[in-house]
């Protein structure tokens, strides 16, 4: 049986709505926490309320007689967990308080609304420790960190205190971001369901095989003991990554009690339990010759943890891979604090340390007078300044010249009208390539349609949809004859949705999958009723790629408003050229590129996760305080991108475009900001009275 089409179909690179959008936009789609299941309960938590210290005593006498109430879960009465390398899942283990909003207990009871009252009867007593919140560029605890984001924390190529003891022009400058939280629409949910010694997890998670492995250690499970399903996630931006306490706490519950139990994070919990990107401060020097050209690259960051586990922030990385200087140095140093974990949120390192290496280059240019465009081009290098590999694709010049083109950079003015006074910026963009291994099946059936399963999840990015262009552009059939089957972990193996890899390691094994079944058919004159089936690895194939460096990378460029007698900064216009590889559905691919970008005025202007240090408490937990750019702070906002077909990384040629939205836009609007007033902000966010002065 042949499937050859008379003319080859062709589906990647073409706009197509998404395979979900009505049952989204009708409700249709079923979240973690919507699932249904018979007799369940629902498990409500209490966070404790000092920032470090111990607890002394828990009375849950009250609310265990509140009608509806099943059982109250602490640390004296839990069950012991098994093994984790994150003490943040350990929870109701030990009367100890590492930082305040620590869930430290739980009510289970017949509806949710019984839960949440009956918490505020329980009566916990704590003796409290004093406690440490600030992070400082130099506080004395701070040390080197054994990676970060699984990378090594400090380079060191050339002599760079020579070199800018030479150079002609140098910067040496201090730039801080504040903390910021994901707040994903759907709050971390789970719905946990036990069958005598069978779990299984409806989660909200970007990684089912992650969640599996870490819950079965923790309840001494094998993973065939262990099913996690997401098959809908209403976004993440890295914090549903790895597994959050709500997760340890339904299987714990639903275990106790034994029936199924349901957890949902309030918006309010989601501050302290669900991640956050922590708060930098960081270093960078420059040294150069009079035409701007680096001979000195230095960057430094400062970063916090909690004492629970280590998470660094990766400030300093892509610095590594960008711009040529034969002599360089980065490191990172991580301070444990009393504060809640941090973890990846998106753009992690790039995004926070974007905005100090642009912002420094932003001064450069204006030392040297060379236009901060052609600055970034005469820095271009062909070979990873770190590693010295040669790059798979670079186009950075391109977006650069053709982000330049689109917005009119050359004939940019500075105008002031009625007290406002505009100003133009431009940053670069980069985020690593990264594919990990991932499984793919595709079953034919004799009517001529086709299932493809694997165990990927979309997280509203348009994986789904992706992977349906792939497969049926593979298997040469229309797209309506292929179904995509994702999010559950009793399918073949795939890797998380992190890092902008999910497309570019699902499809690899979708397209290898889609090319062996081709192939299998070709020669195949019956399909059996149970149908056809392969499935594929991609281990082998990424292991024998090339040694090069890989990665996307963008500019941007700023208009922004600045009014003289409040310093109110408007967004006027955002312009966004990227090399991403090959686009699979410009639709979806705009959609992220767009959303990076607007989460990049945020995170300029608006974003920022007070702390009282007195507390150790967020002050901003909710919606209404934790300020982030809505519909009137969106100017016109251009995305677009350079064709460019990456067959190094993958054979689709995808890189992935999830993270590189946000990567540069702070800073792009920050040096619009000094354009506009000339006062340099070198922390973020732009504050009215940093622009105000005396």
């Amino acid at each position: 049986m042949s499937i050859q089409a008379p003319e080859r179909l062709s589906f990647i690179g073409r706009d197509i709505e998404r395979v979900d959008a009505r049952l989204k936009v009708t409700g249709r789609a079923t979240y973690a926490y919507e699932y249904p299941a018979e007799h369940v309960a629902y498990a409500y938590g209490i966070g404790a309320a000092v920032a470090r210290g111990r607890i002394t005593g828990i009375d849950s006498s009250a609310a265990q007689g509140v009608e509806g109430v099943i059982a109250v879960l602490d640390h004296t009465g839990a069950p012991r967990l098994g093994e984790t390398n994150n003490r943040e899942l350990l929870v109701f283990q030990s009367d100890r308080v590492s930082y305040r909003g620590q869930l430290i207990a739980a009510v289970i009871a017949e509806s949710f609304e019984t839960a949440r009252d009956a918490s505020q009867l329980v009566s916990v007593s704590y003796e409290q420790d004093e406690h440490d919140v600030v992070l400082t560029e130099d506080h004395p605890a701070s040390f080197r960190p054994e990676h970060v984001a699984y990378r090594v924390p400090e380079v060191s190529v050339g002599d760079v205190e020579t070199a800018l003891a030479q150079a002609e022009i140098t910067v040496d400058q201090a730039y801080a971001t504040a903390a910021a939280h994901h707040m994903a629409l759907e709050p971390h949910a789970s719905l946990a369901i036990w069958e005598e010694d069978q779990l299984t997890v409806f989660e909200s998670s970007q990684y089912a095989y992650e969640a599996r492995d870490v819950i079965a250690k923790l309840f001494a499970l094998g993973p065939e003991q262990v099913r996690v399903i997401n098959g809908y996630v209403g976004g993440g931006f890295g914090s549903k990554g790895s597994p959050r306490p709500q997760m340890v706490i339904a299987a714990m519950a639903s275990r106790v009690v034994g029936r199924p139990v349901k957890m949902a994070l309030t918006r309010q919990q989601m501050f302290p339990v669900s991640g956050y990107r922590g708060p930098t401060v960081q270093r960078v020097r420059l040294g150069a010759n009079r035409d701007g050209e680096l001979t000195a690259f230095e960057h430094r960051a400062a970063a916090q943890t909690s004492r629970l586990h280590d998470f660094a922030e990766p400030c300093t990385t892509g610095t590594r891979t960008m711009y040529a200087a034969a002599n360089r140095f980065d490191t990172h140093r991580l301070t444990r604090l009393d504060v809640p974990t941090p973890s990846f949120c998106r753009g992690p390192g790039e995004a926070p340390g974007f905005f100090a290496v642009e912002s420094a280059l932003d001064e450069l240019a204006i030392a040297s007078g060379v236009d901060p465009v052609e600055l970034r081009i005469r820095n271009d290098t062909t070979r990873d300044p770190s590693t010295g590999h040669e790059y798979s694709t670079r186009n950075l010049v391109a977006c650069l010249e053709e982000g330049a083109r689109i917005y009119g950079w050359s004939r940019r003015r500075n105008q002031e009208a009625e007290g406002w006074r505009t100003g133009h910026g431009v940053a670069s963009s980069m985020y690593p390539t990264y594919q990990m291994p991932s499984r793919a099946a595709i079953v034919a059936y004799p009517d001529g349609t086709f299932a493809v399963r694997l165990a990927a999840v979309d997280i509203g990015t348009g994986s789904r949809t992706a992977l349906l262009q792939i497969a049926a552009e593979q298997l040469q059939v229309p797209l309506a004859r292929v179904n995509v089957e994702i999010g559950d972990t009793s399918l073949p193996y795939a890797v998380g949705a992190f890092a902008s890899l999910g497309t570019a390691s699902w499809g690899h094994a979708v397209h290898l999958a889609g090319r062996e079944m081709r192939q299998l058919l070709e020669g195949t004159d019956t399909i059996p009723p149970e149908g056809l089936r392969v499935e594929v690895d991609t281990a082998e194939e990424i292991q024998a790629r090339p040694a090069k460096a890989n990665a996307a990378f963008g500019a941007q460029f700023a208009q922004v408003s600045v009014r003289r007698h409040t310093g109110e900064v408007r967004v006027d216009r955002l312009v966004g050229v990227f090399a991403a590889g090959r686009i699979v559905n410009p639709r979806t691919t705009r959609s992220q590129l767009i959303g990076g970008m607007t989460w990049g005025i945020s995170m300029a202007l608006l974003e920022e996760t007070a702390l009282d240090p007195n507390l150790g408490e967020y002050v901003t937990s909710d919606l209404a305080s934790f300020h982030f750019a809505s519909c009137a702070d969106i100017p016109r906002i251009e995305a677009s991108w350079i064709e460019e077909d990456d067959a190094d990384i993958n054979p689709v040629g995808v890189k992935g475009v999830g993270e590189i939205g946000i990567v540069g836009t702070a800073a792009a609007i920050a040096n619009a900001v000094f354009d506009a007033t000339g006062v340099r902000v070198r922390s973020l966010p732009v504050r009215l009275d940093d622009l105000l002065g005396d």
